[in-house]
């Protein structure tokens, strides 16, 4: 049955200090947290309101189940999975690299965008959102499970990265007329500023999305628009050499 110091721990969950002292964080609907019991992640404890898991669950009803969603409208579990050891690997092929992106909802498409053109390292400033905010893990719709993230000093890691950096500027070469490698970093920059002094110093490529508006009113591009089209050009690239 549903406890109160099940509702506390799910309920603490919402805020990043709580999920770093526990080191668990919360996965909402079926599909999701069936990719998370396909992968490495370590299940903590599963709340479904049906019989639909091959693991140890805590039936609720639908008015529980509500008690402990994030969600308008839960869809039928809730599961709290351990967060894994973060470890410093070597990257090796392209690398994306964040630059203080804030919104949960962008994080998590871009995490999917890695899982689907292959990124296997996401490397986070450490002002970027966490990537265990329920929000970002709902994005990711379980891509998650396959993207190694990392939060550094992006300074620092950048000063001791040994290929090229691309920066994505308003003001740059035209990312369709570049030829493009299959190593290197690939920097997307924070929402409302773009990529910050401190890091565009130590970019070595600048590359943009160009404008076919007639008008060219439009400021930027959403920083996930972005990077999907980013990514899609260098993937096609490395494809076609």
């Amino acid at each position: 049955m549903l406890t109160k110091s099940h509702i506390k721990l799910i309920t603490s969950l919402s805020q990043k200090k709580f999920r770093v002292q526990h080191q668990l964080f919360v996965v909402e609907g079926i599909k999701g947290i069936q990719e998370f019991l396909n992968s490495s992640f370590e299940l903590y404890q599963l709340f479904s309101t049906e019989l639909l898991f091959d693991a140890e669950m805590v039936q609720v009803s639908d008015q529980e189940l509500q008690k402990i969603s994030r969600l308008k409208t839960p869809n039928t579990a809730l599961a709290i999975f351990k967060m894994p050891q973060e470890t410093n690997s070597e990257h090796s092929g392209l690398v994306l690299a964040l630059d203080d992106v804030r919104d949960p909802g962008n994080l998590g498409t871009i995490i999917r965008l890695c899982d689907w053109f292959g990124i296997r390292n996401l490397v986070c400033s450490k002002a970027t959102v966490d990537c265990y905010n329920s929000k970002v893990v709902q994005a990711t719709m379980g891509s998650l499970t396959r993207v190694a993230i990392q939060y550094v000093d992006l300074e620092n890691y950048l000063k001791g990265y040994q290929y090229d950096i691309f920066g994505t500027f308003m003001k740059g070469n035209a990312i369709y007329s570049e030829a493009l490698p299959s190593e290197g970093v690939i920097l997307m920059g924070n929402e409302a500023n773009g990529i910050s002094t401190a890091i565009e110093n130590l970019v070595t490529k600048k590359l943009s999305i160009p404008r076919f508006g007639t008008l060219q009113a439009t400021e930027s591009l959403n920083v996930a628009t972005a990077t999907a089209i980013v990514l899609s050009e260098f993937k096609r690239h490395s494809t076609e050499t």
